[in-house]
């Protein structure tokens, strides 16, 4: 039995802009849980391209002992396929019927082998995953987004592959649907490779592997044991790069001691040749060896001070520059008390009828089932969408990010994008303040089209906040989505320094518990209702 579910050998990947993303990369996959980490940009997703056949290496290869399945992180189902048909099942169920409705024709047998319980095993496996609802000859076209990434992760559970690879998986799945994916993930037998920002599932797999400078590292455990040991990691080095700069100071001071000391030599040496106090022959050998020896000095030393900057280097190698962001948002601010926003009488489009207001730097976080009308509030208070009854007040300036990340204009650069939000400032004010953002000198230059998801997200934010006027109202959908753990973290830093009121739909929970929520409200057919801190 083979101890490797998935080996790349000498992989190199290249895209065809001549960007390389993998040159000599080695890995092998044994079986269990791998949770697959890095930051955006690094790769994660298109090495599980790679892995699953998508795309081709430019050299070296890929190995895959057994049955793959993959579920892609832009998962998007043929409207006008059945559910029997994304299961996988389709050819199976119909010569099951046909040998129910009396055929003896061998290929019905055939097709059928020994699955003569599909029906109700597809059943089960539904109704484990919460898609209990779905007839097998219904169409998939009206499923919501999570529906149809549940629907499909049904599929592999009926084939049951020997490796599994899940790219953010639990993208557009609300808290209920999260726990059954959850459920599915701890009760895989076979190999799983799950890229995903989200915390929960990471902290269920075995091993992670950290993508990172076109190589990658092994943690055992979870990813909470991953974070506990990147942490002593990131201690020791920084430890030692105090280390390496003090004896490069040391060597530097060495060094100029003894060029000194070398200097005081040469004025003696000249002072007695001056004073001709022994034989020519004697001074001019003497003079001879102390050059000599003054060279080898000065060799030794600088050598010594190469060695130390040598190691200084390395050791600053080590210590992860995965910067934080870094803003102070004075004019964001709103006092206690003052209403921010208010919804009386208000019915959403396709939604329930909600009232509640918003008052000072409020903290809510905005939770619910998928299709409960969250987005549609969100895009309702940000005057996108008119309610269909009553009134929507809004107090302060405010702003508006999407799941989509659609506001940045592709064509132009950073600094550009950030301009159309904030017309009146400088192009000096804009590049000082995108370098809060991580956008500095020419990453300011960026077109938006280039730019990896995490950083369009930062942005995106970027031009909310730094907008004119300053937004006392912040609403963000889903913004943890389809970003790596650093960039959580960079939004996380952010948001704390933000001192208006804020809104986040999201179904992330530990990230919402980091943004010091001040009230949880769910929505659901019924409106809007408080709920206890989760």
């Amino acid at each position: 039995m083979t101890t490797t579910s998935v080996v790349c050998t000498d992989l190199e990947f290249a895209w065809p802009d001549g960007g390389t993303l993998f040159s000599g990369f080695q890995m092998a996959i044994g079986p269990g849980r791998t949770g697959l980490v890095g930051l955006n940009g690094a790769g994660k997703s298109t090495l599980l391209r790679l892995m699953a056949g998508e795309l081709t290496p430019t050299r070296g290869s890929v190995r895959v002992h057994g049955e793959l399945g993959y579920l892609p992180q832009n998962l998007t189902l043929d409207t006008e396929a059945r559910v029997d048909e994304v299961l996988g099942i389709a050819t199976t169920r119909a010569a099951l019927h046909a040998v129910e409705a009396g055929s003896l024709d061998e290929a019905h047998f055939a097709a059928v082998g020994d699955d003569w319980d599909v029906e109700e095993r597809a059943a089960a496996i539904l109704a484990r995953l919460g898609l209990g609802h779905l007839e097998l000859d219904r169409t998939t076209g009206r499923l919501s987004g999570g529906e149809s990434v549940l629907l499909a992760l049904a599929g592999q559970l009926m084939r049951r592959p020997d490796v599994l690879l899940l790219d953010e998986p639990t993208n557009n799945l609300d808290l209920t649907a999260r726990e059954r994916l959850y459920d599915a993930v701890e009760s895989w037998a076979g190999a799983l490779v799950v890229v995903s920002h989200d915390r929960e599932l990471l902290d269920l797999v075995d091993q992670i592997a950290d993508l990172r400078d076109g190589g990658v590292r092994w943690y055992g455990g979870t990813y909470s044991d991953y974070e506990r040991a990147l942490e002593v990691e990131q201690d020791a080095a920084e430890r030692m790069v105090r280390v390496a700069e003090s004896d490069v100071r040391r060597q530097k001071r060495e060094l100029a001691d003894a060029q000194v000391k070398l200097a005081r030599r040469v004025r003696y040496g000249q002072k007695m040749w001056d004073n001709k106090r022994e034989p020519k022959v004697v001074m001019g050998e003497r003079k001879r060896q102390a050059q000599v020896a003054a060279g080898k000095h000065r060799t030794m030393h600088a050598d010594r001070l190469a060695g130390a900057r040598e190691r200084l280097t390395e050791a600053e190698r080590a210590v992860r520059d995965d910067d934080v962001i870094r803003v102070d948002l004075p004019l964001t601010a709103v006092p206690a008390g003052r209403t921010v926003l208010s919804l009386s009488g208000v019915r959403l489009r396709y939604g329930p009828r909600v009232k509640f207001d918003v008052r000072g730097p409020e903290r809510i976080a905005l939770i619910g089932r998928n299709g409960s009308g969250k987005t549609t509030l969100l895009r309702t208070v940000a005057g996108l969408l008119a309610p269909e009854t009553g009134e929507v007040k809004r107090e302060v300036p405010l702003r508006y990010l999407p799941q989509r990340l659609d506001l940045l204009f592709d064509e132009l650069t950073v600094a550009e994008n950030v301009g159309r939000f904030a017309p009146g400032a400088t192009d000096n004010e804009i590049r000082a303040r995108l370098a809060r953002f991580l956008f500095k000198g020419r990453k300011a230059d960026q077109r938006a089209d280039t730019l990896s998801g995490g950083e369009r997200f930062r942005a995106t934010l970027a031009a909310l906040l730094l907008a004119e006027p300053p937004p006392q109202l912040l609403m963000l959908d889903e913004p943890t989505n389809n970003l790596d753990m650093a960039s959580v973290r960079q939004l996380t830093s952010a948001l704390e320094s933000y001192q208006g009121a804020l809104i986040v739909a999201s179904h992330d929970v530990p990230f919402l518990r980091d943004l010091d929520v001040t009230r949880w409200l769910r929505l659901d057919e019924h409106g809007l209702t408080r709920v206890d801190p989760m």
